[in-house]
């Protein structure tokens, strides 16, 4: 039996529609709406590469575009393409993905032997050891491209064509999330001409599968309401699919958005992609934030996740990513994690930096059967193709050292939070100025060079509520200074229970 990790109900997938794909020539089965990424966590496969110098093995690490090692080619022949995410990848029947940079394949990699070599192979080494004779080089090249090069480009013509359009607009909005639908009903409804960009097929952010209600309705129903009402105002733009990568000078930002990609057999009249310049008299960011992750020993190692990205697989897509999992973490925001695994079934232990944690998310944790380990930290893991168990250890006092016996916990997946991280990308191209928050530990952006704001997570502002409020400033006084008068209607208002609050 297949996708033996998906819970009986719940999620964002179609369950009626099945899908048949392939990973390494393995017949695997999903539903849509998946990715190829949750996909393989529903069949219990969590290898998916190996790292880059030593060939160590690697699993799915996040759930969105920072995903850094499950890197795969999709596809055969002039559209097959190297070095996607598969956390970015959507599901398709039919789908063809193949593991990258492993010979003969991916369970036994021979080049794993340089992993034993680490030693005698620092960063480097090739360009002070294949020296002489010069005229060698293109030999030693060839060899070590070979054994650490990533995926390979297709040979073939590509069959596809693709498109590019140039658009004006008032505002640009960033990232649709919490703060970005706010921000774009604010703007829409002070008639501006609006265009909201998400890189994600499903628009909504955080609010896919939120539990939260806002003004009144689930967040799910209110998602719903304001979608069609953006969708029926002809100033709006919505592209999903779309990955803003530049901004450059005078509000000027490059997108691309995938327009064929997820489908299994794409019309010859339409592009495969297509290239978005776009103009715009005032931007909005809302980009969100990245969780952290934490570092120990062995941190690598399949089966080792964030553990925000473990909830989200879990709410958005029904996927539970383990069945004996471990939360490390140094503050709040993992417990809701915990909370949301153990009440589907997984035995959840947790091993908190803090000596106590008293606040409500951490409490509830406890109600729900979460044993949590207080002051103490992940020394080391065990496992090869994926964990098995950590070594934990008493932290000291100033928090800068471990002592003691190490505490042995089994475990088949590691879910860590190291606290959250601004995605401040496009703030750092548009030349604005960060300023470091000590009250998260992170950058948050500072001053403007355009004609810009952020708002949300991205601004280092947390909370459903706080991100809806200052979404929608953003996006009013956006349409102000494009020359529109500000809406009379009020923010949305999100309630949230006490243990959400807390988050």
């Amino acid at each position: 039996m297949s996708q033996l990790f998906r819970i009986p109900k719940g999620g964002r997938v179609k369950r009626e529609e099945r899908l048949s794909f392939t990973f390494d020539n393995q017949v695997l089965d999903g539903f849509g709406g998946d990715t190829l990424a949750s996909a393989l966590l529903a069949n219990g496969i969590h290898l998916c590469g190996r790292s880059f110098k030593y060939h160590r093995p690697r699993g799915i690490l996040s759930s969105g575009s920072e995903e850094p090692n499950a890197l795969v080619t999709l596809g055969t022949g002039g559209r097959s393409t190297p070095n996607l995410r598969a956390t970015q990848v959507e599901l398709f029947d039919g789908l063809i993905a193949e593991s990258q940079h492993r010979w003969p394949s991916l369970q036994y990699d021979a080049l794993e032997a340089f992993s034993s070599l680490s030693r005698l192979l620092p960063a480097g080494f090739y360009y002070k050891t294949f020296k002489w004779p010069t005229s060698f080089w293109t030999t030693y090249e060839h060899f070590i491209r070979h054994a650490a090069g990533m995926g390979k480009a297709p040979e073939e013509a590509d069959p596809d064509y693709y498109d590019k359009i140039h658009k004006h607009c008032d505002v640009l909005i960033v990232g649709a999330g919490p703060a970005g639908f706010s921000a774009a009903l604010a703007a829409a409804r002070s008639g501006a001409r609006v265009i909201l960009v998400d890189e994600q097929a499903e628009l909504g952010g955080s609010l896919l599968g939120s539990e939260d209600t806002i003004d009144g309705n689930g967040a799910s129903q209110w998602l719903e309401n304001t979608l069609n009402e953006l969708a029926s105002m002809p100033d709006v733009t919505l592209l999903a699919r779309t990955t803003a990568f530049g901004y450059y000078d005078h509000n000027h930002l490059m997108a691309l958005e995938r327009v064929t990609d997820h489908l299994a057999a794409p019309s010859n009249r339409l592009p495969r992609q297509r290239l978005w310049s776009i103009r715009a008299k005032q931007v909005v960011l809302a980009t969100g934030a990245i969780e952290r992750p934490l570092v120990f020993r062995d941190n690598d190692r399949p089966g080792i996740m964030l553990a925000g990205a473990a909830h989200e697989y879990l709410i958005r897509y029904g996927v539970k990513v383990g069945a004996r999992a471990l939360v490390f973490t140094g503050n709040d925001t993992a417990y809701r994690t915990a909370i949301s695994l153990a009440r589907a079934g997984v035995e959840v232990s947790s091993i908190d930096l803090r000596t106590e944690t008293p606040g409500a998310l951490p409490q509830a944790a406890l109600q729900e059967g979460v044993e949590i380990l207080h002051g103490y930290a992940v020394a080391s893991t065990h496992g090869r193709m994926r964990i098995e168990a950590v070594d934990a250890m008493a932290l000291s006092k100033d928090g800068l050292s471990v002592s003691g016996t190490p505490h042995r916990k089994d475990c088949d997946v590691l879910l860590m939070s190291g606290g959250w991280n601004p995605t401040v990308h496009l703030f750092s191209q548009s030349q604005g100025k960060l300023a470091y928050d000590e009250m998260i530990g992170a950058f948050v952006p500072g001053t403007p060079a355009q004609a810009q704001r952020s708002a949300g997570a991205c601004n280092g502002t947390f909370g459903l509520a706080h991100c809806l409020e200052k979404g929608w400033s953003a996006g009013m006084d956006a349409a102000a200074d494009a020359g529109f008068e500000k809406t009379l209607k009020t923010h949305p208002v999100a309630e949230t229970s006490e243990v959400e609050a807390a988050r």
